[in-house]
């Protein structure tokens, strides 16, 4: 059943206040690092969220003519909200009057009070009362803001405390669904261990040449599981080949089984350090000999990056 135009505009006011907390949110969390990222991401969101509710508004309302034309031509439609968005979104303040009291927002002229006899514009005085609800919904997610736990500042500040008592330094990793494969990557090779060859997988190939580092490393990971079929399926939803599939050829993330995975191919001891804990993972029985097992240091984070959890590679200072 289609939606009608008073159903589309009460979901679109949801999403657009669903959208000023979630903006709202990023940019609380955001440092001096990371701001421009952030705002251009929020940025970009608005956008979008804009050029969507444009399009199905006009699909519902359909062609405009005659008078109804004539009055949206004194005003685009979306202007009112437009100013709250851009305001909002863009971290700028509401102008104080010269008595130090915020300005209130300037109403829409009254219908038929002037001498030219303007006829009363409908649909400018919609536009109005939503923008008005945006800026109520503003405003309460930013002094909801206000009380939330700073979950972002308390996971970088143990962070920094292991980096400092483990003479460690964060080597950025590009967030982009390799993270942990090309985290481990980096660690294997600062320690001078080849991504390739050795007791990988069943078939002995773990990539070619040709393949960037964390392909190498993912195709030795799904090697190594599927040839111990025993020790990894119990812990999936899904057939095994299946999910190894995706793990070798996708950007799809990696987890714990791949860790495990990767500590057992190449007979290392993997430190992940996170919020409030550092985890260890060592080679099982049986692994990959190594005269003197090596460890490899991972940061993982669960809310420092807007898209989701991250992998940085950690390694010893100079």
């Amino acid at each position: 059943m289609e939606e009608t135009l008073e159903q589309i505009q009460a979901r679109h006011r949801k999403e657009q206040r669903d959208l000023v907390a979630r903006i709202t949110n990023k940019k609380k969390s955001a440092t001096k690092k990371t701001r421009k990222g952030i705002n251009d991401e929020c940025a970009e969101l608005e956008r979008q969220l804009k050029a969507r509710q444009a399009d199905e508004v006009a699909r519902a309302t359909g062609p405009v003519t005659g008078k109804e034309e004539e009055e949206e031509e004194e005003e685009p439609q979306d202007e009112a909200v437009d100013e709250v968005l851009s305001e909002r979104m863009q971290n700028t303040s509401i102008k104080e009057s010269e008595d130090g009291a915020p300005t209130p927002p300037t109403s829409s002229p009254p219908p038929g009070g002037g001498g030219g006899g303007k006829k009363r514009n409908r649909q400018k005085e919609r536009m109005a009362r939503r923008a008005a609800e945006i800026e109520a919904a503003a405003a309460k997610a930013e002094e909801e803001a206000k009380d939330m736990t700073d979950h972002r500042g308390l996971e970088r500040k143990y962070m920094a405390e292991v980096f400092v008592a483990n003479d460690l330094v964060e080597k950025d990793i590009r967030p982009d669904g390799h993270c942990l494969f090309s985290a481990v990557a980096d660690q294997l090779q600062q320690h001078g261990i080849p991504l390739r060859g050795g007791g990988g997988g069943t078939d002995g190939n773990d990539g070619n040449d040709e393949d960037p580092p964390y392909r190498i490393v993912r195709k030795a990971a799904t090697g190594w599981m599927a040839g111990r079929p025993d020790d990894y399926a119990p812990f999936l939803e899904e057939p095994l080949d299946a999910y190894l599939a995706k793990i070798r050829d996708t950007a799809e993330w990696g987890g714990q089984l791949e860790l495990a995975a990767l500590a057992a191919r190449y007979g290392v001891e993997i430190r992940v350090v996170q919020d409030g804990r550092t985890e260890r993972i060592e080679p099982p029985p049986g692994g990959v000999e190594a005269e003197k097992t090596k460890t490899i240091w991972l940061a993982y984070y669960r809310h420092g990056f807007g898209l989701g959890e991250h992998y940085n590679s950690l390694r010893k200072k100079a």
